[in-house]
């Protein structure tokens, strides 16, 4: 058989991967706009300009593309590389590209749209805000996790509770501005405003975990 022709004519074609990457792209879109019982996977179909069958082939139900989209979104602001330790980089270095890459995912609007409909009265099913938490924040968290059990190792940092050193650190990370933008009631904050949270919150986190708080500029 011409290698061509199977190359054209199998699955896994470009024209499937440009599909499956337009239905996901309108997952992304729509689920934060209407929450989940408000997305139709008509709506989807209609967003990505092919059919609901289409939709259905690619990703089995409407429940398996939220899970896809949540994911794909937290992939594209905090891939797995970021929680690579470079030791030829300070500590402080990269605690700072985490939380500026955290700092923009969780303030995104599509994010903000999401965590008020999953925080709304009617709320989300427990199932739904469970694939939610696992394809966004536990993924986060084990990736951030794993990032301080290596600085560990090094002697970069001195941490007993991991977890609990992790969860602290991104509740510092969203702190009053995100609080804020949550409830509505935040003025526009620039650049500086956020360099300058985001360099407070890793000097804070460095003075409770470094191994030697006196050597910070160093790390």
């Amino acid at each position: 058989m011409n290698v061509a022709i199977a190359k054209t004519c199998g699955p896994g074609r470009p024209k499937d991967l440009e599909k499956r990457a337009a239905i996901l792209d309108a997952a992304k879109r729509l689920f934060p706009l209407s929450g989940f019982e408000g997305t139709s996977m008509d709506a989807i179909a209609a967003e990505a300009g092919v059919s609901k069958l289409t939709v259905y082939s690619h990703y089995t139900d409407k429940e398996t593309l939220f899970f896809a989209a949540i994911r794909a979104r937290c992939e594209e602001q905090m891939p797995e590389m970021l929680f690579y330790v470079d030791a030829s980089e300070p500590v402080r270095h990269q605690l700072e590209a985490i939380a500026r890459a955290f700092f923009a995912l969780v303030t995104a609007p599509e994010s903000i749209a999401l965590h008020r409909l999953l925080t709304s009265g009617g709320g989300m099913p427990e199932k739904l805000v469970q694939m939610f938490w696992e394809a966004g924040p536990q993924r986060v968290q084990s990736g951030f996790q794993q990032f301080l059990r290596q600085e560990v190792a090094a002697g970069q940092l001195a941490i007993g509770d991991i977890p609990r050193a992790s969860s602290q650190f991104f509740a510092l990370l969203k702190g009053e501005l995100h609080a804020r933008m949550l409830c509505g009631c935040s003025q526009p904050f620039t650049e500086r405003d956020i360099d300058t949270h985001i360099r407070a919150t890793v000097e804070f986190f460095l003075r409770a975990y470094a191994v030697d708080p006196e050597r910070l500029v160093a790390l």
